[in-house]
């Protein structure tokens, strides 16, 4: 295969990076050449826009499909809690069902990224940034789903009185989640509104904690007994656990952030 890479260095100090590559044509359509750029260009102070790569229709379909299923999770997760605490048991059912399902299809997917990043060799700069990021997304769904999980077996007796701040707490928890899907998108594809949504997993955080505590002090405040009080407690922290996943995921992307800007 005729192939050969060209690193137009001269432009570097423009802040312009790319490197251009010539590839026989007659062998393009057979392999699908994956053709990997790494485009920045700056303009005045403060303006930064980097591309991290453009690949393969296949492998950027991937991406937006994991993220898909972890932001899919988060909503089912939402809905699976209204589902126990309305005792609709058939409805919560087909819930744990399907963020299993959703569960088990972002971890394929995540492996197939990983293949194609590997398999190609692309972006070797920030190919660990990028998995790792990943990885760390697959903890948002994987304890959404856990959470509801816990709840099929342990069925935990919850007050009619307190469905009102589990429901808000869920809420919270499912925001955050769905901001840090947000900010990662825009990792990939506009990185100077990265911050922005990580302020808001921040945010949401922080109000689940919030909600966290209020939680607990009416539940240790119950007439009841102390095994059924930190019964009923534990699951305050599972379902805050979701905000912290995403709260933890928002902190690394800001470092890999940091990195392709600076």
């Amino acid at each position: 295969m005729f192939l050969r890479f060209f690193h137009l260095g001269n432009l570097e100090q423009l802040g312009l990076h790319f490197w251009a590559i010539d590839i026989d044509l007659r062998f393009a359509n057979y392999y699908r050449m994956v053709i990997v750029v790494e485009y920045e260009y700056k303009i005045g102070k403060g303006f930064n826009m980097t591309i991290l790569f453009k690949t393969t229709k296949q492998l950027e379909l991937q991406i937006d499909e994991y993220l898909d299923a972890v932001s899919q999770g988060a909503l089912v997760f939402r809905q699976g809690v209204k589902n126990y605490l309305d005792n609709d048991e058939i409805q919560f059912a087909e819930r744990l069902t399907t963020i299993s399902k959703l569960e088990n299809k972002a971890d394929d997917l995540r492996r197939m990224v990983e293949n194609q990043l590997y398999t190609h060799s692309l972006i070797p700069e920030h190919r660990g940034d990028v998995l790792g990021l990943l990885e760390s997304m697959d903890e948002v769904i994987n304890t959404s789903k856990k959470t509801l999980s816990q709840f099929s077996i342990e069925e935990p007796n919850i007050p009619i009185n307190l469905n009102k701040e589990f429901l808000e707490l869920t809420e919270m928890s499912v925001l955050a989640a769905d901001s840090i899907v947000f900010a990662t998108r825009a990792f990939f594809r506009d990185i100077s509104s990265v911050k922005d949504h990580i302020h808001k997993v921040m945010f949401y955080e922080k109000e689940a904690d919030k909600v966290e505590d209020r939680l607990n002090r009416e539940i240790f405040g119950m007439d009841v007994d102390l095994s059924r009080k930190l019964h009923i407690s534990s699951f305050v922290s599972h379902i805050g656990m979701v905000s912290d996943m995403a709260e933890s995921v928002g902190d690394r992307l800001a470092i890999y952030t940091i990195k392709r800007t600076v």
